[in-house]
């Protein structure tokens, strides 16, 4: 019985890790897109949403149905449940990415280029390496690279706070500016909320870790 347990608990493994990916280059292609105008791009990012729900159910199916009959109990439990939040946080991720693709459309039937595209750039560098740490945690049952994955979120909310800041007097300069800005403003608050994610994804592996639940703790301390 545990045999078949471990095997089954290794694919979902790596059922997720492929859910990972997907939602990766959804990301990358997303930003790519925004910032080169490239509506092909957004086109892609956006066809490719139902391929990451598709594979988010799968997920979530194995899940299930190792509870239902294997019944883990101490670390295989604690790692279903973490599974089971980090699929839908990645779902939620690619929804996000699918998101910025759609301003990307909005900003070609502007015939305009993207505004703070240092802050954007840097941003999704950001996100992108969280996202990726917080699953490399996840396969090498990394703690401490999990924490650095909470630490690097701040990093990412004031690069968020300082695009408002470069819209705001934007918009004061040069009004006729206030579409781009919108966009640029819902970009920005995606790859936030994107990042806020990976930190969720790298708390359930600290969770799955040590049994420890540190979420909303880093807001308490503020």
């Amino acid at each position: 019985m545990t045999i078949h347990l471990d095997a089954e608990i290794d694919k979902l493994k790596q059922r997720l890790l492929a859910l990972s990916a997907l939602v990766e280059e959804s990301l990358h292609k997303a930003v790519d897109g925004y910032l080169e105008t490239n509506q092909a791009l957004a086109d892609y990012v956006i066809d490719r949403d139902n391929e990451i729900d598709r594979l988010e159910v799968e997920v979530e199916e194995d899940c299930l149905k190792i509870l239902a009959l294997h019944q883990p109990v101490a670390n295989d439990l604690r790692f279903i449940v973490a599974v089971l939040k980090m699929n839908n946080d990645l779902e939620r991720i690619g929804d996000l990415a699918t998101n910025i693709a759609q301003r990307t459309k909005s900003l070609v039937k502007l015939d305009e280029s993207p505004l703070f595209a240092k802050n954007i750039e840097q941003m999704t560098t950001g996100a992108r390496k969280m996202l990726k740490q917080s699953l490399e945690a996840l396969i090498k049952v990394d703690e401490e690279l999990a924490k650095g994955v909470r630490e690097a979120d701040n990093e990412v909310d004031d690069l968020n706070r300082n695009t408002y800041r470069l819209a705001m007097e934007k918009i004061e300069t040069e009004p006729t500016s206030l579409n781009r800005v919108l966009l640029s403003l819902s970009v920005s608050r995606n790859l936030e909320r994107i990042a806020d994610l990976a930190t969720n994804i790298a708390e359930d592996v600290i969770y799955m870790i040590s049994g420890e639940i540190v979420r909303h703790r880093h807001h308490i301390l503020e």
